[in-house]
């Protein structure tokens, strides 16, 4: 019965190995989001003025402008310019017959 109870040792490490590296995933898992909350929070009190700092500065100037494209794509399909033009598209160019 040696055989029996080295394999169910070796099969508890490697459910104990498993459950670390599920541990591991979560809390990396859980840091990354708590940098995605820092820096949310940083960018709307740099935002604000509340906060202010050199190193602050194009970041936040970088996300305003990706906000500004990003409110602004969506006015550019309801152009009052009186044309309709269908956005691009992305399939490949029609070949000629």
């Amino acid at each position: 019965m040696g055989f029996l109870d080295k394999a169910k040792a070796a099969a508890e490490q490697a459910t104990a190995k498993a459950k670390e590296g599920v541990s591991d995933v979560q809390t990396k898992r859980d840091l990354s989001t708590a940098y995605n909350e820092l820096g949310q929070k940083t960018f709307e009190l740099a935002d604000t003025g509340a906060i202010s700092h050199a190193e602050l500065d194009p970041i936040v100037e970088r996300i305003r402008a990706l906000k500004a494209q990003e409110n602004g794509a969506g006015a550019t399909t309801t152009a009052s310019s009186g044309s309709t033009t269908p956005p691009p598209s992305d399939a490949p160019p029609a070949m000629p017959t």
